[in-house]
């Protein structure tokens, strides 16, 4: 199963998230160590927009927790974010591959 974690961060992103920025890093790198955290970063040019993609039985509750205890989001980085079951079909790392 995975998951994909969608955070939309507030205006002043860029100057608002160096408060926070090292404990978030950290926290993501240990969700990455548990096998929970396959990949995260910034989308697009603002950035604006934030996706987190984890993997595993347990991806959308492992994302909900992320987001919950996450310095981004206690600290009014992120003004919002949504968490939804990922349905993989396609790749290597799909967790129910459809094939032709």
């Amino acid at each position: 199963m995975h998951a994909v974690l969608e955070y939309a961060y507030e205006d002043n992103y860029l100057e608002t998230r160096e408060k926070y920025r090292a404990v978030h890093l950290k926290a993501a790198w240990e969700a990455v160590e548990r096998g929970e955290l396959l990949l995260g970063g910034a989308v697009g040019d603002g950035p604006f927009t934030g996706l987190l993609i984890f993997g595993g039985g347990n991806a959308l509750e492992a994302a909900k927790a992320f987001a919950a205890a996450d310095p981004y989001v206690t600290g009014g980085v992120v003004r919002s974010w949504t968490a939804r079951p990922w349905t993989t079909v396609v790749g290597n790392e799909a967790a129910t591959p459809v094939r032709p």
